[in-house]
């Protein structure tokens, strides 16, 4: 029995990988999983009930997600940003959600995009993905995604504030204790920094079929 495809695709926020990721399920006709919207729904509950996750534990939070949870239009905000954060960081809500995204594409194969699909929750995917770019890139993008105004007096301001914000959830990511921000040491990485979606896309898919030898998932 052929194994399933799987496509593990890790990266710091606003890299790309999250674009990246749905439309090259689209294109191999794979489901798509944004795990770090788990961790993020997870934050968002906490923050709607007043609850800190520095200081408070998630885990009854985190067994109550659902995948309708994961649709809701407020998890890209920088309250979100931190909380998503500091409650990945909590071993607890790791092992509850491990499960929920090995299941995901076990059977049939996925595409799996987050912090450590790579590296944890699927070491041995078939094609594995390190998306990024720099600080600068990153906090222009997002600024993008939320501004209403692209052309607001204060954007320069406001990008170096998201930068700042994307920095220090980088430096948290990367130097917590559990399943921490890294590439797989077998990772392909791609810097998006001067590429547009379609480059982006065209490398990835490359990069499958040189390590599948074609582009089939059945």
């Amino acid at each position: 029995m052929k194994k399933a495809l799987v496509i593990a695709i890790d990266g710091p926020a606003a890299a790309g990988k999250g674009t990246l990721a749905r439309r090259l399920a689209a294109a191999l006709g794979l489901p798509y999983l944004d795990t770090g919207l788990l961790y993020r729904a997870v934050g968002r509950r906490m923050i709607d009930a007043g609850l800190d996750p520095a200081t408070h534990p998630a885990d009854d939070q985190a067994r109550g997600i659902r995948l309708a949870d994961l649709e809701r239009d407020d998890l890209r905000v920088p309250e979100v940003d931190r909380a998503a954060s500091l409650v990945a960081a909590q071993q607890a809500v790791r092992a509850i959600l491990v499960d929920t995204q090995r299941n995901f594409a076990i059977a049939g194969g996925g595409v799996l995009d987050g912090r450590d699909i790579g590296t944890v929750i699927f070491p041995d995917a078939t094609v594995k993905l390190f998306v990024t770019a720099s600080t600068q890139a990153r906090a222009r993008r997002r600024w993008e995604q939320m501004a209403p105004d692209l052309e607001a007096p204060d954007r320069a301001a406001r990008i170096a504030e998201v930068a700042a914000q994307l920095q220090a959830r980088d430096d948290a990511d990367a130097s917590r204790a559990v399943a921490p921000l890294r590439a797989a040491d077998d990772a392909v990485w791609i810097d998006t920094d001067d590429m547009t979606a379609d480059e982006v896309l065209d490398e990835a898919l490359r990069i499958v079929r040189q390590r599948t030898g074609d582009l089939k998932t059945g």
